[in-house]
């Protein structure tokens, strides 16, 4: 690993003394801007997910004037969209002893100790006013019959504090932030850009101060000046080819914020979601989500002996394995989405799978209807059963579903202090774009409460400290930094296109997928990583000699597009593995076969990887230096993590 260059600046700003009261001394302690002057600032908002579409609406409602960008044709049509199962929040409506405490502790746990102390803490205080928030916006939460909100469980946790909109709680709270953002497009304090695509992150005198885009629908590349700018972009988890994601999600605009100085964080942190639709074909589109959720009430099994091809209602219970519930009894089949994706694989591997020829286990109701009725289930997870009949022909209320892990949510992402900035001051990465909050491995419902916490409740004051120092009005796209930006994507386009291959952008991202999926997916070894970095630049190598991009780079032309995200996919591929290669330990999602227990759990090692790791670019074709922040832990003592 080569000498950094130029070292990155990483002071996480985060607050000493009592954990209880750093945000609201923190808040009390930084700039503020004058209400009259925030008219005078501009914000540019890079993508309008619940964490873009928040932010947006929230700064906008301050009385900055933003600008927002996202690739879709409506902000309505963001990933974020698609989220299921729901939301959690310390509200304790159960009774059943949750406090902000006990939900800082399980998501510092659940992330296996690999999160900020501060963040999380102050993530775990923010949950509790995001429901206040979304409640007062109409956003129509589940109820019990006296009207209460009401909560169910996921996993991770011993108590219930998932608020949820049936299997749409994702796209009802979108749609609430989306109200809000509305409201200030209608009166001029936020103007959209819809199918517009950050390419550049544009950095002036140190700072950044705009974006190059490219307009999807003329093709037209155009500058835009602002006084800070905000990336909202969300995750990579597409870097697998087969996910969950929406097939729009990239890596782009954080790999261009990358490649401008920002430190790019813990990039092998990436999610494996245990309850999925198999995968079914080397010809589909993309992986179809089942929310956690369905894990209250379906029971997950497989047959006790391999290769058993009986249809389920033929194998009786004695001849059932539920070994979620059999290895950790005290969760069952709540556990973390690590553990119960690994437990899954290990099924498998054993060759008890419930797909011929292809990988699943069973999700089963048929105790649930029997105790509950089938009414009552239909109640609970009515549109998500009807999805999956849509899918597979298979109806849940008749037969067990058949799921399978999948790549789901990144936890690793920019690298971010207490305030949200990343290395490039000016710069900000909110929501599954950073790294802050969730460790090695989230928590389900986590990543609607993350989202929504830094858009509406962190960001907007964050950003103050930073604009009280900047002269207000910034506005100069004529600048040399703004043209040697609109050169490199003049560049890159040009070369996409002069290329003569004859095989398509798709056809390297399936290969880059299938090569990240055996070596650097579930479980990873040394030997699969250091021979996986000679394949991925074998990858590169050939992907710009032999990739055919058809059509003008001047006009629509959705292959460039996914030519240029499928060539950044290829790069962050590299760093990914050089990531999970550098850390010699098993936490979380990141799984080394060589560092586990006895009993197949992960094996942390504090001593030498109590940190975060911090990437930095050091030119094309130079290898990227790695960086530390250190992890203290004052308020949960690090252990073993178990669930049993």
């Amino acid at each position: 690993m080569n000498a950094p260059r130029t070292p990155l600046n990483l002071d996480s700003k985060a607050p000493d003394g009592p954990i209880e009261t750093a945000w609201d001394r923190h808040r009390q302690a930084i700039r503020l801007v004058n209400p009259a002057n925030k008219r005078k600032y501009t914000v540019i908002v890079v993508g309008t997910g619940l964490a873009g579409a928040s932010a947006s609406a929230t700064l906008a409602q301050l009385g900055y004037n933003v600008e927002a960008f996202c690739f879709q044709d409506s902000p309505r049509r963001a990933h974020s969209i698609a989220a299921q199962g729901g939301i959690n929040a310390a509200k304790n409506y159960q009774n059943d002893g949750d406090s902000v405490y006990r939900l800082f502790y399980d998501t510092v746990k659940g992330g296996d100790f690999r999160a900020r102390e501060q963040n999380v803490y102050r993530l775990a205080q923010v949950s509790v006013d995001i429901i206040d928030q979304c409640v007062a916006q109409g956003v129509p939460f589940a109820r019990d019959y006296g009207g209460m909100l009401a909560n169910r469980s996921f996993g991770g946790a011993l108590v219930s504090r998932t608020f949820y909109a049936r299997g749409q709680t994702g796209q009802q709270l979108l749609l609430g932030a989306y109200s809000a953002l509305s409201e200030q497009i209608a009166k001029g304090k936020v103007k959209m850009h819809t199918r517009t695509e950050m390419l550049e992150v544009v950095v002036v005198d140190g700072k950044a101060k705009g974006i190059v885009v490219r307009d999807l629908r003329t093709g037209a590349v155009r500058s835009h000046a602002a006084d800070a700018v905000v990336l909202a972009t969300g995750g990579y988890g597409n870097v697998f080819y087969f996910a969950t994601n929406a097939k729009g999600c990239n890596v782009t605009a954080a790999w261009r914020a990358y490649k401008k100085g920002a430190g790019f964080a813990n990039p092998c942190f990436t999610q494996i979601h245990p309850t999925c639709i198999p995968f079914m074909g080397e010809h589909q589109s993309k992986l179809t989500l089942m929310s956690e959720s369905l894990r209250n009430d379906g029971r997950v099994w497989v047959p006790k002996k391999q290769g058993d091809t009986r249809p389920p209602s033929q194998i009786p219970d004695a001849e059932r394995d539920y070994y979620l519930e059999r290895i950790y009894p005290t969760f069952g089949n709540l556990v973390p989405r690590d553990v119960a994706s690994r437990a899954a694989k290990r099924m498998v591997d054993e060759g008890k799978t419930v797909v011929p020829g292809g990988m699943g286990v069973y999700l089963d109701f048929r105790d649930a209807i029997a105790r509950l009725g089938r009414d009552a289930v239909a109640d609970r997870y009515g549109n998500l059963f009807e999805m999956y009949e849509r899918i597979t022909g298979d109806s849940p209320f008749e037969t067990p579903m058949k799921i399978y892990p999948a790549s789901h949510y990144t936890m690793g992402g920019l690298w971010v202090d207490y305030n949200l900035m990343t290395t490039v001051p000016g710069l900000y990465a909110v929501g599954e774009a950073n790294f802050s909050d969730h460790g090695a491995n989230r928590l389900g419902a986590s990543a609607l409460m993350q989202g929504l916490a830094d858009g509406y409740f962190v960001l907007p004051y964050t950003i103050g400290d930073f604009l009280a120092g900047e002269k207000a009005g910034f506005d100069d796209t004529s600048h040399a930094a703004f043209k040697d930006a609109e050169k490199a994507v003049a560049q890159r386009t040009d070369t996409l296109m002069s290329l003569s291959g004859t095989k398509s952008a798709d056809h390297f991202h399936r290969e880059l997928g299938h090569l990240m999926w055996e070596h650097c997916g579930m479980a990873r070894t040394k030997e699969g990583l250091e021979a996986a970095l000679p394949k991925v630049a074998d990858l590169k190598e050939r992907f710009w000699a032999e990739v055919n991009v058809p059509g003008s780079g001047d006009t629509l032309n959705q292959a460039l597009e996914r030519a240029g995200r499928v060539a950044d996919f290829i790069e962050f591929g590299e760093v990914m593995v050089r990531d999970a290669l550098t850390r010699e330990e098993s936490c979380g999602a990141h799984f080394r076969e060589e560092f586990q227990t006895a009993d197949n759990e992960a094996r942390r090692d504090d001593e030498n990887f109590q940190h975060g790791a911090i990437w930095a670019y050091e030119g094309e074709g130079v290898a990227p230096s790695r960086h530390i922040e250190p992890l203290e832990f004052r308020y949960v003592k690090p252990s073993q993590r178990s669930y049993k």
